[in-house]
């Protein structure tokens, strides 16, 4: 009884330390995750180190037992266990990688080549997004000060997520516990609110909720996000977490489920997602041909960026990647986010693999589907964009954000805020990609772009898109002229219209012979900002 008592006691403890291991570190049990097979180290290591006395004792100190022998053979075997595991790890990590596997990586991309005029149509001023993240965070971090019942409980996290949200770019993140102590006194009702940023506006809203979430990263125990979402899932890889809102603004997390496509470790690509709501937990695995319209991140911008790069790199195998480097291409360095079709595209530059100091193209990426797009349009970098928009203020000391991609008369345009030292949008710039001296500032986005048209003509770039003209005739009930920027406007209104037409002087000089009471006849287009510019003038 003794006997048994002192083998039982090590073998419990060893059970109850494996079972704590799993629930701390939460490993997916599938064989293709790094993770489970440095657990199953750890559950070797501390298996050993537990029973140390007793595998020592049996070895060494009672060499005359009848059952020495056996537990030799036993513990020879047991030695076997972590040199298979080694041998099967570092084989497959070798069958795996790109060494071996180049044209296999460079399959796991689909790219199609699209018509820029066609795909991103001409620039909506409603699905600007002018703010990047960290703006984003100091305007939800402002608000939260001003929320006097919340401030002293709750923080804002750091789970910021662009989505389209009723056909407008937002950003969107739940507050969080301020503290442990906070997370005990509050855990009962939850977290009561999230915050919602409207990119386009800067407008913040704390949505308070009706039942507060309860289920996050910031839970402990149960109803931690992670440790909810590993045991209903126990073999799914986690690969990212979205905070997202639905359009009825009801709260869920978006779980993108991984798996190695290539070999044991290799070809890292997106299944499905695990969607979860954040307030009652109702849970549901969608593959990802089934994953619903109103989520938008499913694929992270760094795996879509990853397999892009080794579809431009690998297309002539891994040696010619590092030495040859025939036709290989790779992204620039950085992204942004694009509000396109209703879904959230990644945004980045395409630049030859050598280095060079412009563009060959840019790709848009869909977060939600992996549909890759392709443009082939050489320019400036984006890098280079920020430097010249930022020179144009010098003297002001702001910073531009990384630029998105606009559509401008079917040019393409890089689009970038300009922000001060505290972190806020102060001016916007606009640089044509393809003839990057073309920089335009401006304190509103109207006054940017229409800046930037009037550059691009002085440039010979035509910015009027005559298909869409519009005729009409009347008689003049206003004129006032206007000088901007060094040039004449002047504004017209005709009798039974309140539409207002905006007439190039330096283009249009008979406008200055026509009075109050004249008769005239105008062809037009409306631009984006809603302006009747004038293109024909009779």
């Amino acid at each position: 009884m003794a006997v048994l008592k002192k083998r039982l006691i090590p073998m419990i403890l060893t059970v109850l330390a494996w079972a704590g291991m799993y629930y701390y570190y939460l490993p997916p049990l599938n064989i293709h995750s790094r993770d489970c097979w440095m657990f199953m180290v750890a559950v070797v290591v501390v298996g050993v180190v537990i029973n140390f006395w007793t595998i020592f004792r049996a070895v060494f100190l009672d060499r005359t037992s009848p059952q020495r022998a056996t537990n030799l053979k036993i513990i020879k075997k047991l030695l076997i266990i972590p040199i298979i595991l080694c041998v099967i790890y570092f084989g497959g990590t070798l069958i795996s990688s790109p060494i071996l596997r180049a044209s296999d990586y460079n399959k796991l991309l689909t790219v199609e080549t699209g018509d820029f005029a066609t795909d991103i149509h001409e620039v909506d001023y409603n699905r600007i997004p002018i703010l990047d993240s960290d703006s984003a965070s100091r305007l939800a971090e402002r608000e939260m000060g001003s929320m006097v019942d919340m401030v002293s409980q709750y923080e804002v996290s750091p789970y910021f997520n662009q989505i389209n949200y009723q056909n407008k770019p937002v950003r969107v993140t739940p507050l969080r516990y301020g503290d442990l102590i906070k997370w005990v006194t509050n855990r009962k009702t939850g977290i009561p609110a999230y915050i919602k940023i409207d990119m386009t506006t800067q407008d913040v809203d704390l949505v308070r909720l009706e039942e507060g979430l309860k289920y996050s990263p910031f839970e402990h125990f149960g109803r931690n996000l992670y440790r909810y979402a590993r045991f209903r899932y126990p073999t799914a890889m986690l690969r990212s977490i979205n905070f997202e809102v639905d359009e009825n603004g009801i709260p869920y997390w978006v779980c993108a489920v991984e798996d190695k496509t290539i070999g044991l470790f290799g070809g890292t690509d997106i299944t499905g997602a695990i969607v979860i709501n954040a307030v009652n937990g109702e849970h549901q695995y969608f593959a990802v041909a089934d994953v619903p319209r109103w989520i938008d991140k499913v694929y992270d911008a760094n795996l879509l960026i990853e397999q892009y790069d080794y579809y431009g790199t690998l297309k002539k195998g891994f040696i010619n990647s590092v030495f040859g480097q025939r036709e290989c291409l790779k992204s620039t360095e950085g992204y942004n986010y694009i509000a396109l079709e209703d879904d959230v595209w990644v945004y980045t530059g395409v630049t030859s693999i050598g280095g060079d100091e412009s563009n060959v193209g840019f790709v848009l990426m869909n977060s939600r589907t992996k549909e890759t797009r392709y443009y082939q349009i050489s320019g400036a970098k984006e890098m280079s964009a920020m430097s010249s928009a930022e020179g144009q203020v010098q003297h002001l000391g702001y910073t531009a954000t990384f630029p998105i991609l606009l559509n401008i008369a079917d040019e393409p345009t890089y689009f970038l805020s300009l922000k001060d030292a505290a972190g806020l949008v102060k001016k916007y710039a606009m640089v044509n990609i393809q003839k990057y001296q073309i920089v335009a500032i401006g304190d509103t986005v109207a006054e940017c772009e229409k800046a930037y048209r009037n550059l691009m003509a002085g440039s010979g770039i035509d910015t009027v898109d005559t298909s869409k003209a519009l005729k009409v005739n009347g008689t003049i009930t206003m004129m006032k002229d206007v000088v901007a920027e060094g040039n004449t406007f002047y504004y017209v209104m005709l009798d039974g219209s309140d539409e207002l037409f905006e007439v190039d002087v330096k283009k249009y000089l008979g406008i200055l012979k026509k009075q109050l009471g004249d008769t005239i006849s105008l062809e037009y287009v409306t631009e984006a900002n809603g302006v009747n510019t004038v293109i024909g003038l009779k």
